[in-house]
This record gives structure tokens, sequence and C-alpha cells, in this order.
């Protein structure tokens, strides 16, 4: 079948995560028509065997047209190879190459934020936005950005790296071998880190700080979230230290891009009434020219964790319809 009746191409999204495989037909409105999901093999072939059983799976009860790939990773200008995954089996790889052989369908990379961004812009929180900022906060800090309507990629498929941005010298170790990254700041990952730094220096009575002394190494950022929610003093100040780097971290992309919209997208981005409105103030204190230039609006995202296989089966749907 094709979507609504119409005849519009319909399109595999695939977000390929380091722990699941999310798999959804998409149609040309961005509405998800059916989702399957796996675990995320850990070698290359594996991976490929899994996203072609997931595909045929979706074809037995939908016509399908093409697929994109929605990849935490470097992707070719071209879109054909994964250049590197840090969390995926995938080195200097001919991905698109191989599964258009395996499935007989075009298959289009994308790197997972930009996947998310296109979505956005065509479907979601972005819409009507010209040059446009997409941060995901979630384990680290992945970003895209869109110009005056376009992806901007870079020279080489792999801009931009906002997450790695130095906010503090000789600061926090990254995973990226660098010291003191945004991310290290502002992350799921810097929620648990900052509350851990932080037991001990209130005095107000915290079942976050107790939970921490008993076991730090279960602590995670969701579980900060959570508490601060709550209303835990400790977790409080977690949450405040966390919209400050945000707020910092947003001012620099002010400065550098001036953007006209933000999304900020990501697992971190559902505990958003918890930070945004401080990140605003402190971006709007902390960018060049405060107080003498138009700001950029700052939205969550509307599609959630669905934005990047809804953008990477539109990115397919576009270079379909383009004869690419």
């Amino acid at each position: 079948m094709t979507a609504s009746g119409s005849g519009s191409p319909l399109t595999v999204g695939i977000d390929i995560g380091g722990t699941n495989i999310r798999a959804s037909v998409v149609d040309s409105t961005g509405s998800v028509l059916e989702t399957v999901q796996c675990p995320t093999p850990h070698s290359a072939a594996a991976l490929e065997s899994a996203l072609d059983r997931a595909v045929r799976e979706l074809a037995r009860r939908h016509t399908l047209d093409a697929v994109g790939l929605a990849v935490a990773g470097f992707v070719s200008q071209d879109r054909s190879t994964v250049r590197f995954a840090p969390h995926l089996p995938w080195r200097d790889a001919p991905v698109a190459k191989r599964l258009t052989e395996r499935l007989g369908l075009p298959v289009l990379l994308e790197h997972d934020a930009n996947a998310a961004i296109w979505a956005e812009y065509r479907f979601g929180a972005a819409a009507g936005g010209h040059n446009v900022v997409l941060v995901a906060i979630g384990t680290g800090i992945g970003a895209a950005l869109l110009i005056d309507g376009h992806l901007y990629r870079g020279t080489y498929g792999v801009a931009p790296e906002l997450g790695h941005l130095q906010v503090v010298p000789q600061g926090r170790d990254c995973g990226c071998g660098k010291q003191g990254c945004w991310e290290r700041y502002c992350s799921g990952t810097a929620l648990a880190e900052t509350a851990i730094e932080l037991v001990g220096t209130d005095a107000e009575p915290s079942a976050l700080a107790r939970d921490i002394v008993a076991d730090p190494g279960a602590l995670t950022g969701r579980r900060v979230a959570d508490a601060a929610h709550d209303g835990d003093p400790l977790a409080v100040r977690v949450m405040a230290d966390f919209a400050r780097w945000l707020g910092l971290g947003l001012a620099f992309v002010g400065d550098i891009f001036d953007p006209d919209l933000v999304v900020i997208a990501g697992g971190v981005s559902s505990s958003a009434p918890l930070f945004l409105d401080e990140a605003r103030e402190e971006y709007a204190a902390a960018v060049t020219g405060h107080g003498h230039r138009p700001l950029a609006r700052i939205r969550t995202t509307q599609l959630g964790e669905a934005a990047g296989m809804v953008g990477a089966a539109e990115l397919a749907r576009t270079a379909l319809i383009a004869g690419h």
C-alpha cells in the first residue's frame, strides 16, 4: 500500500542506536505507520543482516520504495559510507551499497542529528525556521545545522560537532580525547557526574545524596532529573548548573551561527521544564551584544524519539523523487 492511497512513496527510516535498532514506515506527511525493533548486533555482518530482516519484515505489509539510515557517527559527504561510529562496528564501510544490493532498494545514510533536524524542519518544531540549530542532549551532545533551509554537513560530512567545543580548559576528560568539552557539563552523563561532585556541599537533607553515597556507580541522569522534579535540593542544584552550561553553550552557538531558532532534542529534553527557562536567561545574558540584538527562539522537539527515523525516511524520499 502507499501513503493514504495517494501514490506517494513509502520509505523506511531506521534509527541505529548502540542498544536497539528501530525501523519505521513513514509516509509523505511524516506519519509513522508501523515500527519494528530489535537489539543492535555487535559485528558489521550481523548488524547488516538485522537491518535486512527489519526492512523485509515491514515490506511484507507495505510497498516500500527507499530506506534511510540515521547513524550516530561520521557519514561521508555523498551519504554512502560510514566513516566512523563510536558505538557501531562500521569503519569506512560502504553501507549504502551493501544494503542496496541486499534489499534491492535505494539506501541513503545520514547523521542521526541531521536526520532529526530535517524531520523537525519538515514536520515539527523547526517548521518555518531559516537558520536552525538542533542540539540533541542525551549521553552526550549531538548537533545539526540548517542554513537557509539546507542541511550543512561541512566539507567532509562531519559538521557540526558542537558537543566537543571546549568550554573548560583542562576540564573533565572526554571520550573524544580532549578535556572540558561542552557535553561533559551539559548531558545526561554530566548530570550524574555533577551530582557526585556536589555531594556533601549542601546542608539540606537529600535523598539523592544518600543514594549516591550508598552506590555512586548506579547513578543516572534520569535519576537526577526525577529527583529534581520531586524538589530534592541536591538535584535542584545540579539542574541549575546544567541550565547554566546549556545557556553558555547556546551563547557560543549564537555567536558562531546567529540562528533564528534552536531546537533542543534528545532524552534530556523531556525534562526541559526543569532547566529551559533558566538556560534561556543565561543564553540571553551571555551572547555577544546582548540587549542589542534579536535572540534565537529556543524550543523543544515536537517529534521526540521518532525524529531520526522520520527525518531519515523523508531524506530518502526526497532523494528518490530527485532521482539521486
